[in-house]
């Protein structure tokens, strides 16, 4: 008669002890705790298919308990009794889960972008690896690229939608058309279903914001809502909070160090780029919030506004431009430059500013009646007046309010 084996406690492998050599804890039905010299211990579970004797890992103790030990045995004594091998059974799914993860959407993405790569410039690749990484690799990138449908890819470009970058959906789509055919090129897939989702997106035409006359006070409002709409990287969107209060140059917007500003004094001190002359920002109370709130996020770094690569290097230069079309703003409407020439027209033109000081806020070249270049403190507190009067004017247009025209005292 065969031996009868009294089935393990719980404490029995909880306080098994290492020996000079492995032994085993037998709990019946062929599985087995193998205890080793070394002290970590494994199921086992040995059986006969076909009159031969084999053996079946089950992990080991204690992540796997001995309540998934015996669960394991049971799934196993079943195949048993069906006649299949359980011990092949596991390499066929094994092998099956490799062919899968090999066939997933991810795979053949890469795959895909590993072929095309060499023919397109770094900037475009870039920005394709990492619009499928982010937006939608996490959604269905393990998914059997077959097994993808129209709604599951129309609920990933419809969380791209939700942000608010319409453009970003639909170029992630057009990615993801290319990856499925190229799928089906290859025997991987029979079909391509972003073909059924045409029309499923708002056309980016549709969704056009016109400003067309943006030194007009009228045409300024809009465009300052959609920047506090703005649903993309907080980073960038502080940054084109700031554009225009601050109305300099796109790249010395880009490129501001936090080591330049003194935010106690209210003051950003910089070398402009294109006169290497030394410059001073005052700062609004709405800048001053602004750069409060940024300070948490990038204040560590060298840079307000990193690049979203490295911390290493700033904002790329279309950084805000391609925000703003992102946004539906058509180049031809707004540009990084053209807060700039919104300040200077409405400064001079409705708030009635003189032209000099507002010049010289432009950091543009400015002399005295003596044809002498003024220094970068000429005039600062009445700058500083202007500009706290501008980012008042901006916040009123904003809200909608009728702004009366009139020069400020302070000027």
């Amino acid at each position: 008669m065969p031996k009868l084996v009294t089935p393990l406690t719980d404490v029995q492998p909880r306080n098994a002890k290492p020996k000079a050599k492995p032994y085993k804890l037998a709990d019946g039905g062929g599985l087995y705790l193998l205890v080793n010299a070394d002290g970590a211990k494994y199921w086992r579970m040995d059986y006969r298919h076909v009159d031969t004797r084999r053996t079946l890992a089950f992990g080991k103790y204690p992540e796997v308990s001995l309540t998934d030990a015996r669960a394991k045995r049971t799934q196993a004594r079943r195949l048993l009794d069906a006649g299949i091998d359980p011990g092949e059974q596991r390499k066929a799914q094994k092998a099956a889960g490799k062919e899968r993860a090999g066939n997933s959407f991810e795979a053949i993405a890469r795959e895909w972008f590993g072929k095309h790569q060499a023919g397109w410039a770094a900037s475009h690749a870039d920005k394709i690896i990492a619009r499928l990484e982010s937006d939608v690799f996490p959604w269905i990138g393990a998914r059997p690229v077959a097994e993808v449908t129209a709604p599951d890819l129309l609920a990933v470009v419809r969380r791209i939608e939700g942000r608010g970058v319409l453009e970003t959906a639909h170029r992630a789509l057009a990615n993801c058309g290319q990856v499925f055919r190229y799928a089906v090129a290859t025997g991987r897939a029979e079909r391509d279903p972003s073909g059924d989702l045409r029309g499923a997106l708002p056309s980016v035409k549709s969704r056009r914001k016109h400003f067309a006359a943006v030194t007009d006070p009228k045409q300024v409002a809009p465009l300052l809502r959609a920047i506090d709409g703005y649903q993309g990287s907080p980073t960038v969107r502080a940054a084109l909070k700031l554009a225009p209060l601050f109305f300099v140059r796109p790249g010395e917007l880009r490129q501001a160090e936090w080591a330049d500003f003194d935010l106690d004094g209210a003051e950003w001190r910089y070398t402009v780029t294109k006169t290497k002359s030394p410059h001073i920002v005052p700062l609004a109370t709405q800048a001053l919030a602004v750069l409060r709130d940024l300070h948490p996020l990038t204040g560590a770094g060298r840079y307000l506004f990193p690049s979203p690569r490295t911390r290493e290097r700033p904002l790329s230069d279309n950084g805000v431009l391609s925000a703003l079309r992102r946004m539906g703003i058509d180049k031809e409407e707004m540009s990084g430059h053209g807060f700039r020439a919104m300040a200077r027209t409405i400064l001079d033109e409705v708030l009635k500013f003189p032209i000099d000081r507002i010049e010289h806020q432009l950091a543009h070249a400015v002399r005295d009646p003596n044809g002498r270049a003024y220094n970068r403190t000429t005039h600062l507190d009445e700058r500083r007046a202007m500009m706290q009067a501008w980012a008042d004017y901006l916040d009123a247009l904003k809200a909608g309010a009728d702004v009366i025209p009139i020069r400020p005292a302070a000027a």
